[in-house]
């Protein structure tokens, strides 16, 4: 398998390159569109904010399905170190700038879907590295003592408190950690709010890649998201990883309380995938 240099981003794969790039453009326009009605709500409720996330996740679920035809290519570190670097400043640079208030929305649509784009591809490389499903036992129980471990003894807990108290009561530039966290529209004055961290994002497509690979239907509506991507049908697959990324979301929207993502998403995905390699076998 011959090394790429690191300006040429990936010869075998152009045309699911841009459809992830077309997914990303229309992810885009699927938040603005919601932002946009979102602001003619004066009141706001469970089912209406549970309805917003859900359609900008269900949208961002698509974006999976060119990347799990992804052909593997060998690639050197300077590639990543490059393609990291470039990808890591232009996020630092929009989170920065200060445009007129009317562009702020929009800037920040492009900041998330930037973000959701990197993360999409890292999670997609990383699923490559599983060479035994059997591995996904440890890389569970690693992510999800390193979560909880953050959150109880770590710095998520200074994190979400840095930026629960901007967003309640804005004030100079954002805090750093801002800039890795996805902004999603609600209904009514919240307008677009960081719901979902990078590393969330980049474990469930993870999930997402591993089993697409062993060949476990992880779709909630239906076939495999690999026979839905050969036949070009997207607005039918939803991974089971995604929707336990929304069952945590709405749990902490309800109770008001942190629910660390990774252990759920962790749990969820260990007994799907039991129960689907158990069906299996007795078919």
């Amino acid at each position: 398998m011959p090394l790429h240099p690191p300006r040429c981003f990936n010869t075998s794969n152009p045309q699911r390159l841009l459809l992830l790039i077309a997914g990303l453009l229309a992810w885009c326009c699927v938040v603005l569109g919601l932002w946009y009605t979102g602001r003619l709500f004066e009141t706001t409720g469970f089912w209406w904010s549970g309805g917003f996330i859900a359609l900008q996740l269900f949208a961002a679920a698509q974006l999976l399905l060119p990347v799990l035809l992804l052909q593997p290519v060998k690639r050197t570190r300077r590639f990543y170190l490059v393609w990291g670097i470039l990808l890591a400043l232009s996020i630092w640079l929009l989170s920065r700038l200060a445009p007129d208030p009317v562009w702020q929305p929009l800037l920040t649509v492009i900041q998330s879907s930037l973000l959701l784009g990197v993360a999409t591809l890292v999670g997609a490389t990383m699923g490559r590295y599983i060479r035994h499903l059997w591995e996904i036992v440890p890389v569970c129980l690693v992510m999800s003592l390193a979560d909880l471990a953050s959150w109880f003894g770590g710095p998520t807990a200074e994190f979400s408190r840095q930026i629960q108290n901007y967003y309640v009561a804005p004030e100079g530039p954002p805090p750093a950690i801002d800039m890795l966290l996805l902004k999603l529209s609600f209904p009514g004055p919240a307008g677009l709010t960081p719901v979902v961290g990078i590393s969330d994002w980049i474990m469930a497509v993870f999930f997402a890649i591993v089993a697409h690979r062993y060949e476990i239907n992880d779709n909630l509506l239906g076939p495999a998201g690999g026979i839905l991507a050969r036949q070009g049908r997207i607005g039918c697959y939803l991974p089971v990883s995604v929707a336990a990324l929304f069952v945590a979301i709405m749990l902490a929207q309800t109770t008001g309380l942190f629910i660390p993502v990774l252990p759920l998403m962790a749990l969820v995905v260990l007994l799907w995938y039991a129960v689907r390699c158990r069906l299996q076998q007795l078919s």
